[in-house]
């Protein structure tokens, strides 16, 4: 989120994927350009950081380079039901460090959503039987970026036993529910932001409290920029099944691990 989140990662994400003998990092940078979208530029900051995949959302292409940037660049992932003539693709299958094939996608969710998006369970769906778990795909992971925890629950439920991890995005605040669903898939409804967390979902608190208050805008949202907790989850799979192993909820820096989070 903004230019504290950017921070979060490339400050701590090499140290934390050395001291967690992390395989492959998935960051979602639907907010990281002045919290709306991603930019060509930044994304290869991300990238250069330590992420080995990047997601976006709703706002995928509110930075205009973004448009052209993703079809050069395949770390980069728009979600599976953004439009038809999106460039660039949803899914993709990656090599992690152990030299395993992971499957990385995102579905954007409909429900409370500003648009109404294509039904993301059918596309999931399709992707999941072309790469079952366990064979061509040795391990999956579907970012699912909506606003209802419903609609992210359902999702994991549908996934279950067929990802080894299906993670929720989009409301940028993290979730306490860290689970391994009965099939064997790994769940948590929201990762929460890498940003400044003494705000109003990252941006700076006087704006949208202006606007909470009296109804009315003055100025623009502007990211706050205050030290950033980054946050996030950690999951472990089992190398012959691709089900998870273990899930675990990432508090690093920030009021959130002030807090003892």
């Amino acid at each position: 989120m903004g230019r504290a989140g950017r921070r979060a990662i490339t400050e701590r994400l090499a140290e934390l994927r050395r001291q967690w003998s992390v395989d492959l990092v998935v960051v979602n940078g639907e907010n990281a350009s002045n919290g709306a979208g991603l930019s060509g530029e930044h994304a290869k900051l991300l990238l250069a950081a330590g992420a080995d995949v990047l997601t976006l959302g709703d706002h995928a292409f509110d930075q205009k380079d973004m448009l052209s940037f993703i079809a050069t660049e395949p770390r980069v992932l728009r979600p599976l039901n953004f439009a038809k003539n999106a460039p660039g693709r949803g899914a993709g299958l990656f090599t992690d460090a152990r030299g395993r094939k992971v499957l990385v996608t995102q579905v954007l969710g409909n429900v409370f959503m500003k648009r109404a998006f294509d039904d993301p369970f059918s596309h999931i769906d399709a992707v999941l039987r072309a790469h079952p778990l366990g064979g061509q795909a040795q391990a999956i992971v579907i970012d699912v970026h909506c606003e209802a925890t419903s609609e992210k629950m359902g999702m994991g439920h549908f996934c279950d036993g067929r990802a080894s991890l299906v993670v929720g995005t989009h409301t940028h605040v993290p979730t306490g529910d860290a689970q391994i669903l009965p099939a064997g898939t790994g769940y948590l409804t929201d990762a929460g932001m890498c940003g400044d967390y003494n705000s109003v979902i990252g941006m700076d608190k006087a704006e949208p409290l202006r606007r909470f208050v009296t109804g009315m805008a003055k100025a623009r949202f502007t990211p706050a920029e205050g030290e950033a907790t980054l946050s996030g989850v950690l999951v472990e799979t089992d190398d012959r099944t691709g089900k998870a192993t273990s899930v675990t909820m990432v508090r690093q820096g920030g009021r959130l691990a002030q807090a003892g989070l």
